[in-house]
């Protein structure tokens, strides 16, 4: 049993996965559980920004006003972003309809808005909480700025509103980012006997993250399942975006390291709100390519698990 417990706390992202894929199959494969699994698919997703809200407040208790500060990695990696998406839109012109669908979707992972929670996995990799945080505000209030400006130029009738598209972004912020770091910072100041005991439970807010990826899980393998694409495009759409994650992963590790700061960069650049570019993608795009964000969850919680391997193994990321 003492075993069992030491494999699932070194392995945890890759055990939240397989988890999330077993109750998904069971719900869908096994007739008498359907109903049931038709409800709780919907109820799941309704409640997830309020998992992530509970895992960002618990994170946030952390960290202080003061360590909030800018860094020109910021600015960076937003210049490399953007430039990345850019690419791929003037390589789409002119391109098949399904090498169009790949490249659609690895837009998407490109622009996808850093996800709010990967303040947890930075700060369990020994990373810096409050520098993420600032990167993260930056991110995805770009993002909703950029989205209605360039998307009509991947869909030509994708009809997206800037409004719609703005207002849906900035309500996300405000309740997974934004109301959580006030209410933690609220805490801190009027109750510093909670945010201390918050505080001493180290590993809460990375389990909770962890529950959270297992129902994000269930949600993308529906997502794969029924696409109903010929297989050679969906090897295609799975096998891309792995080529996406290093290849963020390392540039953002890579832009870090030279302002010292090397763990925040790679989650910065790497780790995508992918529920967020599922629901744009399906909303504003071409929804088949939707398939693209869900392979990268696999995949950026596969480079995250090693990650947490290294620093439990060897006490730093060997990346």
């Amino acid at each position: 049993m003492g075993r069992i417990l030491n494999f699932i706390r070194e392995w945890t992202l890759p055990c939240a996965m397989a988890f999330g894929t077993c109750v998904y199959l069971l719900f869908s494969e096994v007739s008498f559980l359907e109903p049931v699994g038709n409800a709780v698919g919907p109820f799941f997703i309704e409640i997830m920004p309020l998992l992530v809200f509970a895992i960002l407040y618990v994170t946030f208790c952390k960290i202080r006003l003061h360590d909030l500060k800018f860094s020109m990695w910021h600015i960076w990696l937003q210049v490399i972003r953007l430039s990345l998406a850019g690419l791929l839109i003037v390589i789409m012109t002119g391109a098949g309809h399904e090498t169009k669908l790949v490249l659609e979707g690895m837009f998407i992972c490109v622009m996808c808005p850093t996800a709010a929670a990967a303040a947890v996995i930075t700060g369990k990799l020994g990373g810096s909480i409050a520098s993420m945080t600032v990167y993260t505000l930056i991110d995805n209030a770009l993002t909703a700025i950029l989205i209605p400006i360039m998307f009509p130029l991947v869909e030509k009738e994708s009809g997206v509103s800037f409004a719609a598209s703005f207002m849906m972004i900035l309500e996300k912020v405000v309740l997974v980012l934004i109301l959580p770091f006030i209410c933690a910072m609220a805490t801190r100041r009027w109750l510093p006997d909670l945010a201390g005991k918050i505080k001493a439970a180290e590993n809460l807010g990375f389990y909770m993250w962890a529950f959270n990826l297992s129902i994000v899980m269930g949600i993308t393998l529906h997502y794969i399942l029924t696409s109903g694409i010929s297989g050679l495009t969906m090897a295609l759409m799975i096998a891309a975006p792995l080529a996406v994650t290093f290849m963020l992963f390392g540039i953002g590790k890579g832009v870090g390291r030279h302002y010292g700061d090397s763990i925040c960069g790679g989650q910065a650049l790497g780790q995508k709100n992918t529920i967020v570019g599922i629901w744009l993608t399906v909303t504003y795009l071409n929804p088949v390519a939707a398939i693209a964000p869900c392979a990268y969850v696999v995949w950026q919680n596969l480079v995250n698990a090693w990650q947490l391997w290294c620093k439990e193994k060897y006490g730093e990321v060997k990346w």
